[in-house]
């Protein structure tokens, strides 16, 4: 079986693929991922999953892949990424209490050779009108300052929302898992 390397120190995205029983390793990607002026939100996600993939990939022996995951929220086309502290997680739910945000979860798998396959997941989540009160309680509560949208849709986050659409229920927590099988299934892993 050829070698996987996740391209990311996530500790989400580490625990969903281990969800798929296959050996992996982890590598930091070093990738600059300031957007480019005039990128949409979903165009970074595909932009910075496709760099953390192919600068892990780059350091692998001929059988390697690498794979990279990105996920940006879209709040009417401003992109939000993880708000790194308490401040910024209260004003970006600040701003999206009450509205629609598209979560643009992009895949890439990349091969040592330079090949890649990619993929994106689109979910949306339709936030609940939320009051400062509560805003701030989930926020010292759950101090999701390391999540793009400032929530974790797999702990008390999900308190947060009217509803979620999606066709992947992982993608929301940074690892589409259908599209990772798929991908990974084109490159030649066995998963059942």
């Amino acid at each position: 079986m050829p070698r996987l390397v996740l391209a990311s120190t996530s500790r989400y995205r580490r625990d969903l693929l281990e969800r798929l029983r296959l050996p992996f390793d982890v590598a930091r990607p070093e990738v600059d991922e300031t957007a480019l002026p005039g990128e949409t939100p979903q165009a970074l996600a595909v932009r910075l999953a496709e760099a953390k993939a192919r600068a892990v990939a780059r350091s692998l022996d001929a059988e390697g892949w690498a794979l990279g995951s990105d996920q940006v929220a879209d709040l009417a086309g401003r992109a939000l990424g993880k708000p790194g502290g308490r401040e910024a997680a209260i004003a970006q739910l600040r701003s999206m209490a009450g509205a629609t945000v598209q979560f643009h979860t992009a895949l890439c798998l990349a091969h040592a050779d330079g090949r890649a396959l990619a993929a994106i997941d689109r979910t949306e989540v339709r936030f609940r009108a939320l009051s400062e009160a509560e805003i701030a309680r989930y926020v010292d509560a759950e101090q999701p300052f390391d999540c793009a949208g400032s929530f974790k849709s797999e702990g008390l986050g999900i308190a947060l929302f009217e509803a979620i659409d999606n066709r992947d229920p992982t993608a929301l927590v940074g690892l589409p898992l259908i599209a990772t099988c798929g991908l990974l299934r084109r490159a030649g892993f066995a998963l059942p």
